[in-house]
This record gives C-alpha cells, structure tokens and sequence, in this order.
C-alpha cells in the first residue's frame, strides 16, 4: 500500500481541501542552482511547488533532477575573443551544429560585441 498522500488520488484530495499556489522563489538575479525553503531544488524558471500541489505527483519515489550548468553560467566563463577586424562574422563554429550567421559591428572603443545566438563575445584590437 502507498503511503498517505503519495498516489495522484490523495494529492488531488488534498488540492482540493487547501488551495494550490506556486510558491515563489527568493527575487534574486543571481544565476545557478538555488534551494528552495523546503529543500527543493529551483529550476532555472524559478519552479517549485508547496508540499500538497498535486503536480508534485511526479517526484513521488524519486528526486527532482535539475540541470545544474546553466548556459547563462558556461557562456559567462568563456573569455571575450579579441579580433582584428571592425565587422565579425559569428556562426556558433559547430558547421551544421551552429547557428545563422550573423554579422557584428565593433566600431566603438568600449563595446563588445554580442552574438544574440550563441552569447560568445568579440572586442576589437585598436592599434594606436
């Protein structure tokens, strides 16, 4: 026999005697794997449910699996790639794995450069 309240039968019982609300996460901007105050893991959409939302009915027997490397996160390690030229060219590099070439203008001296596919960054080498 299940435990109480681990069927969708009891949590649905349950959803309808206390009313279901999203429980919402810390507002931080922080990027990463956040904890939630029960314990739960927050994914990257901020999504974490209170103990008798009846959604809950598919962690029932196992744990919540959360991506912990974050995109934002890897693109944020790669170092800003320094090029010559004033226009760049940015198709993600992987051939049919990429993305749509797209073309980046560098012309100021404080900007960088960002490609609005893959996030990688481009700054110009000014020669004085």
């Amino acid at each position: 026999m299940a435990a109480p309240c681990s069927t969708f039968r009891g949590l649905l019982l349950l959803r309808l005697l206390a009313p279901v609300r999203v429980a919402a996460a810390p507002p931080r901007r922080g990027y990463g794997v956040r904890v939630s105050e029960s314990g739960e893991k927050v994914t990257h959409t901020g999504q974490v449910y209170e103990e008798n939302d009846y959604r809950k009915v598919r962690f029932v027997g196992r744990q919540k699996e959360v991506n912990e490397a974050f995109a934002i996160d890897l693109i944020a390690k790669q170092p800003v790639n320094k090029v010559e030229s004033r226009v760049i060219s940015c198709d993600g590099g992987g051939g049919a794995l990429g993305h749509p070439k797209v073309y980046i203008n560098l012309d100021k001296d404080t900007k960088t450069g960002t490609c609005g596919y893959c996030g990688l960054q481009f700054k110009q080498k000014h020669h004085h």
